[in-house]
């Protein structure tokens, strides 16, 4: 009967490792590289930066424009009275005029007006204020380009990182099927020994016992995997198609050709997103301080009024009569415009952005030097990470044929179940050991290619 049980639950294994081999085999695999283009075309965070892009550099343009001469063109089609008044106001939206005398004219008491005007004014000078403007959206526009850049690099970093975390569930999902089929074979080999009288039932239920714990181990990775493979698709676009990935690579580390740069590049998308931060708050101060002064201005203008009240004083209120008797008329000339006050009111303005620019350029020297450190620390980490993968790597050389041997010394009969599976325990350690070494140096390569936005080497390794 236990040999029926054994049986049973072996081929079940063998089954279940058949089923994911052939699945696999059917699937597509993708580089890292692979998958950056796709998550570069699908994923929408990186297109929300782009459309920032693109809206910056209209409002560049826009602001541009606003040194252009302004043209006002409009046309009017009236009908009302015209009974003037004597008398003086301040214009103030909201009020319209009217001049005549009725009590001069003869025929209707209400008549129609036509009046068309276009007016053109030129700000000719005003102390570099629409210059220092147009210098601070040119400088958001550059913001917006290293905050996209500066996105790009995050998502690489965020991909790259649940990529690795992918092929970390995948080699301890071979790990595991590896300790299955080791404990599968120890069984196996107790049962022999068992129905020859050489080892106790109890050693059959141990074996067993030991089995059906790495099986489970098996499931809880092929679910951690599973997940993984969720989370990648989430960025990557792709709902189905990336079921298996290598893991020779992710376990056979590689070094890089030369050592890697030490210093942050002052080009750094991040920093350079504080650079123009900074630099759009001073112009704009500068611009804030300048619109307190003067403004020179050349205006010309050009006016064609009809109504329906001709010569000899007679109204009409037909409405044809409307575009009649007009009268034409230009103006030209040079205007100076200065609100006095803001002199005074926009210091504290210009004060607030070029405190707030100065914060900023502390904030950027801040962090490059938290990025610096960080750099020097990834890079000493991946130094004696690839210390420690040679000598995980040897660990598992030695640990395997020490298990081998003893494994030759269980079938003879030659030592105790007990002796065998902790042989095994040490080299199931040994293995998990590396996996874990393995994702820890990838991800100090990560990290230093965040700092350095050069991700070159993972994806010609991964």
């Amino acid at each position: 009967m236990m040999k029926k049980h054994l049986f049973t639950t072996a081929v079940v294994g063998v089954i279940t490792l058949t089923a994911q081999w052939g699945y696999a085999q059917n699937t597509p695999q993708f580089s890292l590289a692979d998958l950056w283009e796709k998550t570069e075309q699908n994923y929408v965070g990186l297109q929300a930066k782009i459309a920032n892009v693109d809206a910056a550099q209209h409002h560049y343009k826009s602001s541009k424009t606003e040194a252009l001469p302004q043209l006002r063109i409009q046309a009017q089609n009236s009908y009302g009275s015209f009974e003037g008044s004597n008398g003086a106001f301040f214009p103030q939206p909201g009020f319209f005029n009217v001049s005549g005398n009725p009590d001069a004219f003869d025929g209707a008491d209400n008549t129609m007006n036509s009046f068309g005007s276009a007016v053109v004014e030129w700000e000719i000078f005003a102390f570099g204020k629409q210059k220092q403007a147009t210098k601070a959206t040119k400088a958001s526009l550059n913001k917006s380009i290293a905050d996209k850049e500066a996105y790009a690099i995050q998502l690489k970093k965020e991909l790259t990182t649940r990529y690795i975390r992918t092929l970390y569930n995948e080699a301890n999902l071979d790990w595991t099927q590896k300790n299955t089929n080791r404990l599968n074979e120890v069984q196996r080999i107790t049962a022999s020994l068992t129905a020859a009288g050489m080892k106790p039932q109890a050693d059959s239920l141990l074996a067993h016992s030991s089995y059906l714990q790495a099986l489970s181990q098996q499931d809880l990775w092929q679910g951690n995997k599973e997940s993984s493979l969720i989370h990648l698709a989430e960025l990557t676009g792709e709902e189905s198609g990336i079921n298996t990935i290598e893991t020779e690579r992710f376990l056979s580390f590689s070094t890089t050709d030369q050592q890697p740069d030490t210093a942050i590049e002052h080009n750094h998308p991040f920093l350079q997103s504080l650079e123009h931060q900074s630099k759009s708050l001073m112009h704009s101060s500068k611009s804030i301080a300048r619109s307190g002064l003067p403004s020179f201005k050349v205006l010309g203008g050009y006016a064609v009024r009809g109504s329906g009240i001709d010569k000899s004083g007679y109204v009409s209120d037909r409405w044809k009569d409307g575009f009649s008797n007009s009268v034409n008329n230009y103006l030209v000339g040079v205007g100076l415009t200065w609100n006095f006050t803001t002199l005074f009111t926009n210091k504290q303005k210009q004060e607030n952005f070029a405190k707030m620019a100065k914060s900023v350029d502390f904030q950027k020297e801040q962090y490059s030097q938290q990025m610096q450190a960080q750099l020097a620390s990834s890079i000493a980490k991946i130094n004696e990470q690839q210390k420690q993968l040679q000598k995980t790597k040897q660990a598992i050389e030695q640990a395997h044929q020490a298990y081998t041997m003893y494994l030759a010394r269980y079938k003879s009969g030659l030592i105790a179940l007990s002796e065998l599976l902790q042989i095994q325990s040490l080299l199931q350690q040994a293995e998990k050991t590396h996996i874990e070494a393995s994702q820890q140096y990838w991800l100090q390569l990560v990290a230093q290619a965040t700092l350095t936005t050069d991700f070159q080497f993972l994806f010609n390794n991964l």
